[in-house]
């Protein structure tokens, strides 16, 4: 099951002691945990989740390699940029990483406020398009754009949407809509840091 709780607690930690920063550990442990909501929500979501995942496996490889360099999101842009592998042929970098990590944050938390917003009989299918076009639509080919536009028609209504990732269980249900709200109040703080610095290291446009 889908776990919201892991969620607002991974980013709470990946912000702890941090004034503009963001602990990659912590971020990549919350990351796993959303990435879990796309993989039990099935094929709707497949292009997402499988892209999503191998980011988070080369920046956990990262961290535990370096664990100094890898430490912080800030560290880990710092040494790459001073030591000039952001974009050294045949190195895969951490910081081009987490962009795209990042790019999907902003989706999935726009989907989840929407979620939040809807009634249980409403369908989904509007709002996730409606978020996928202002955020990870700018950044994806026509023909991804196209096939995840016509997957998002089959999308449930929002009750079956929570049973779908949180199982058949209405206490599970009820915590998970109950802690909705914080989750995304410290999700846009880590969304916030990082947008900050890769605005201040002007490295929104990492190819």
């Amino acid at each position: 099951k889908f776990d919201l709780v892991i969620v607002h607690e991974s980013f709470s930690k990946a912000l702890h002691d941090e004034e503009d920063d963001v602990k990659l550990e912590d971020y990549l442990n919350s990351y796993q945990e959303l990435n879990k909501f796309f993989n039990l929500m099935g094929a709707v979501f497949g292009f997402v989740s499988k892209d999503l995942q191998s980011k988070i496996d080369i920046l956990s490889d990262l961290h535990k390699q370096n664990g100094n360099n890898f430490g912080t999101a800030k560290k880990m842009i710092e040494h790459e940029k001073n030591c000039r592998l952001l974009h050294k042929s045949g190195y895969t970098s951490g910081s081009r990483t987490l962009l795209r990590l990042h790019r999907g944050l902003d989706f999935i938390r726009l989907f989840l406020k929407s979620i939040g917003e809807l009634k249980d009989e409403e369908t989904t299918a509007s709002v996730c398009r409606e978020a996928y076009n202002v955020t990870l639509a700018k950044h994806h080919p026509f023909l991804i754009r196209k096939g995840a536009q016509i997957a998002m028609y089959t999308m449930p209504t929002r009750q079956e949407l929570l049973k779908k990732v949180c199982g058949n269980d209405d206490e599970h249900i009820e915590n998970t809509i109950n802690i909705l709200p914080k989750t995304l109040e410290v999700t846009a703080v880590v969304y916030e840091r990082v947008e900050n610095l890769y605005s201040s290291y002007s490295l929104h446009d990492l190819p």
